[in-house]
Parts: C-alpha cells; sequence; structure tokens
C-alpha cells in the first residue's frame, strides 16, 4: 500500500498571485490543499497609531494609503464616522457628490478586480482591456483633485471641489462607453470556456460559512445573502436612488466575479441619476479650522467596494482622537481563504486568492 505524506509550501511573500506583500502556508497532500494559512503583517504601519498622533484633519491623507485602489471610499468612511461623532450636517449636494465619487471608485476597484482575475490564470489579454478602461475614471479623479490614486477628496464637513463642466462631460462620456467595455470583457472572458472551468464550481462558499466568517461586500452577497449597507443601512443620499443589489446562487468562484459585474452596472445607474438630480447649493459644511469633537465615541460603517468599512473613533474632546481601530474588509474577508481553498488544488489557491480581491495595505493597516 503506498502512503502519501502532507508537507507544507510557502506560496509567498513575493509571488505576484498574493496581490501584495502576503504569504500563505500550504499543507499539501499531492496538489491537494489540506490547510491554507495566509500570515499577513509584511506591510504594517501601524496607521491607527499615526492617527492617534494627529489632528482630525491631518489623519485624512492616511486613510487613502489603505486601501489605495478604492481610496474615495475610505475618506467617505472616515469623514462620515468624524461627522457623526461632531454632529456636522453635510450639505446635500456634497452628499450627492459623494456618491457619485465613491461609485466612480467602486467601478474602477472593480476593473482592477477583473483585470487581476484575468491575469492571475492566464488571460493576459483580458488585464489589458479593464485596466485601460479604468485610466478614464483616474482622469477624471485627475481633473477632480489632482490625484490619480490618493485623493482627499472627501473632506470632513463635505467636498474639496465642485465639479466644473469639463468633469461633467467626461463622467457622461465615461457612461456612454461603459456598456460596451463590459461587452468586451464578457465576450473575452466571461464566455470563455476555459475561464468558467477555472472558476465554475471551485471555491465554495455557503451563505452560513460567510456569515460566519464575517465576510461583508461582494464575496458574501455571491454567496446568497442580500446583504448590502446602501441599502440596509442607507447613508448619505443613497435612498434617493433607484438600483439593485446583484446577488450570487452558489457562492463559487463564477458568482463572486458575475456579481461584482453587476454592480459597475448598478453603480453607473447611481451616478446617472446623482449626475441629473445634482442639487445646488453648499458642497462644504462650514467646520472649525480646528476640531474637537464632545468626549464620547462613534462606530460607523459604509459599503466600499470590498465590503465594510468601519471605524471605531474615541474622543477625548481633543483636537486629536484618543483612540482609532479601522475594520478593513479585506483583513476581515481574507479568513475565508482556508474554508475556500480544502479540498481544491494548489491552482486553485490563486483563483480564490483572486476572488477575495484582497488589498494588503488594507489587509496590514
Amino acid at each position: 500500500m503506498i502512503k502519501t505524506e502532507t508537507y507544507q509550501l510557502s506560496m509567498g511573500p513575493v509571488h505576484p498571485s498574493t496581490h501584495g506583500v502576503l504569504q500563505v502556508l500550504l499543507t499539501l497532500d499531492g496538489e491537494k490543499v489540506i490547510k491554507a494559512v495566509p500570515c499577513m503583517g509584511y506591510l504594517h504601519r501601524g496607521i491607527e497609531k499615526l492617527m492617534e498622533q494627529r489632528t482630525y484633519f491631518q489623519c485624512l491623507p492616511y486613510t487613502d494609503r489603505l486601501d489605495y485602489v478604492s481610496a474615495m471610499n475610505n475618506n467617505f468612511s472616515y469623514c462620515h464616522a468624524v461627522e457623526k461623532l461632531a454632529a456636522i450636517e453635510v450639505p446635500e449636494k456634497a452628499q450627492y457628490l459623494r456618491v457619485i465619487m465613491a461609485e466612480l471608485n467602486r467601478i474602477a476597484s472593480h476593473m482592477i478586480f477583473i483585470g487581476s482575475l484575468a491575469v492571475d490564470i492566464g488571460a493576459t489579454t483580458g488585464m489589458i482591456y479593464p485596466f485601460r478602461d479604468r485610466e478614464r475614471i483616474l482622469d477624471i479623479f485627475n481633473e477632480l483633485c489632482g490625484a490619480r490614486m490618493t485623493y482627499s477628496y472627501i473632506r470632513i464637513g463635505g467636498v474639496k471641489n465642485d465639479l466644473s463642466a469639463k468633469i461633467i462631460d467626461m463622467i457622461n462620456h465615461f457612461l456612454s462607453a461603459l456598456p460596451s467595455m463590459l461587452d468586451e470583457y464578457n465576450d473575452l472572458l466571461t464566455g470563455n470556456e476555459f475561464f468558467q472551468h477555472r472558476l465554475k464550481g471551485t471555491s465554495l462558499l455557503s451563505a452560513e460559512q460567510a456569515l460566519h466568517l464575517g465576510v461583508t461586500g461582494p464575496m458574501l452577497r455571491a454567496s446568497g445573502v442580500n446583504y448590502d449597507l446602501r441599502k440596509e443601512n442607507t447613508y448619505s443620499s443613497y435612498d434617493d436612488f433607484d438600483f439593485s443589489i446583484p446577488l450570487g446562487k452558489t457562492g463559487d468562484n463564477l458568482d463572486r466575479y458575475i456579481v461584482r459585474m453587476q454592480e459597475i452596472t448598478e453603480s453607473a445607474k447611481i451616478i446617472r441619476q446623482a449626475l441629473d438630480g445634482l442639487p445646488e447649493g453648499e458642497f462644504t459644511a462650514k467646520v472649525p479650522r480646528v476640531l474637537r469633537p464632545p468626549k464620547g465615541e462613534i462606530y460607523d460603517t459604509l459599503e466600499g467596494p470590498r465590503g465594510e468599512v468601519g471605524y471605531h473613533i474615541v474622543s477625548d474632546g481633543s483636537a486629536k482622537p484618543y483612540r482609532i481601530h479601522i475594520r478593513r474588509p479585506s483583513f476581515i474577508n481574507l479568513q475565508a481563504l482556508d474554508t475556500m481553498c480544502r479540498g481544491y488544488l494548489v491552482g486553485d489557491v490563486v483563483v480564490a486568492m483572486s476572488t477575495i480581491d484582497p488589498i494588503l495595505g488594507e489587509v496590514d493597516c
């Protein structure tokens, strides 16, 4: 009788398919995965402690450097928490502008996901298309605030700038071209039999498993759980817009891809409605130059492209936060990797990692 022995294989921390500096310790029986343990911390910068040594306004640039693929949503989440803590009322126009930018950034983030997933399974051309199209969103952001990755556009009390006629024109042109972009992705990837073979029926994550692990965002909805903070705990002006929440059925890698593809379409619907109904008025509230929220604490969450982005802020009444803790969806969602990989092959680990869509700057914080 031939007996096999398990052995350990280190995937990373320099493997390109780990999406950053991440090590995954795989316990294998042949090519079958027995266990997959993500080893984090290679990018830890102590951002929470750094923020506790800065004023509330000075903390904002640090939020850009967490999930740097969707920095607008991190700006949004932090400012929203501080505003609730300090009882700052944001003008309606600023709320609409925030929604427009958050949804544009959600589309850009999902395009990174599509391109990364494609190249991870060997479809290099599938990376070039969405990365090309994402540039159009980055051009909009560059025109808006002078930055392409780290924006600090959403500020405590509102936003930095109003929309110019040129920016509105750029957004409208992008929205008009978006359906043809998605058609290209579908022609190249979604209907490709090799792409389907690699994704369909692999790395299953049931609704019960996802809830037990604290998974949120597109990963949770791909498992069939209808939970999106834009609907469940509506904030800013999301209740003014008509949009749907895409859901998966089986919670496999293909569902996680399809849900994000469909979310791009829904985000475009939100942006179009917000532009059409953009209110007049101020785009920022009058906020003290030195902000000192009253003593107390707040935990506030928003729906980012990867899930629930939360800020727990404790104020002692001074100009600096006494304590900040950030709930990073990439960190929480990555805990599902072991469950998603057990019983599958080494090659499937790459796909599972890609459909989690982690940003390691956010994982390590």
